[in-house]
């Protein structure tokens, strides 16, 4: 239920540039190096540094590491910029948006790469701190229970997953995100996967 509602479905059209999150799941890359393959942008941002959860897998930084996914897939090293320092979400939006500007290029929209579970709150957080530029969202089109056998951690995944919307319920009261309606049961399974133990990644108070 918390998957479905995470996705936001948008219909992906052209726009300025791409911007892929980085993370922990090399899916994202290839995922954003099959949409400039399909000339749905024509230069693309691979944004991040390091977290506790990516740093033993890629030890010269998430966006360096898309890189070299993105450029194995056929996108040429001239199309990407890398934005090495981002550590959350609303870093990934303001680097990105100086990255761009650098380069100068022209941006009215950008079609964000994210994990599946992560859509709803990247574009959260995108409309929020870029409001100006129309936000189009995209994961990798995979179903929860493959995605899962694809990272190969269960535990790790349903905690993301429940931590990622506990930031969309809170994060607009903090001023990190435009507000997402959150369905009464959507938030029923918050609280029973939180008190069955899928809480690591929660904000504790």
């Amino acid at each position: 239920m918390i998957w479905e509602y995470q996705l936001m479905h948008h219909t992906l059209k052209p726009c300025s540039a791409g911007i892929g999150l980085g993370s922990h799941d090399l899916g994202v890359a290839t995922h954003s190096a099959e949409l400039y393959n399909d000339g749905l942008f024509p230069v693309l941002v691979f944004t991040g540094g390091n977290s506790p959860t990516t740093a033993a897998r890629f030890p010269q930084g998430e966006a360096v590491h898309y890189r070299a996914r993105a450029m194995e897939l056929g996108v040429p090293d001239s199309a990407i910029l890398v934005e090495p320092n981002a550590a959350n979400t609303g870093q990934n939006v303001a680097f990105s948006r100086e990255v761009l500007a650098a380069a100068r290029i022209p941006v009215s929209s950008v079609l964000v790469v994210c994990k599946p579970y992560e859509e709803r709150r990247s574009f959260a957080t995108f409309r929020q701190l870029w409001p100006e530029v129309e936000v189009v969202c995209a994961s990798e089109p995979v179903e929860f229970r493959d995605y899962i056998a694809g990272i190969g951690d269960a535990k790790l995944i349903i905690d993301m997953l429940t931590g990622a919307l506990q930031r969309v319920i809170l994060y607009s009261d903090k001023g990190f995100t435009i507000p997402q309606e959150v369905p009464d049961d959507v938030r029923a399974a918050f609280d029973r996967l939180s008190a069955a133990g899928f809480d690591s990644r929660l904000i504790r108070s």
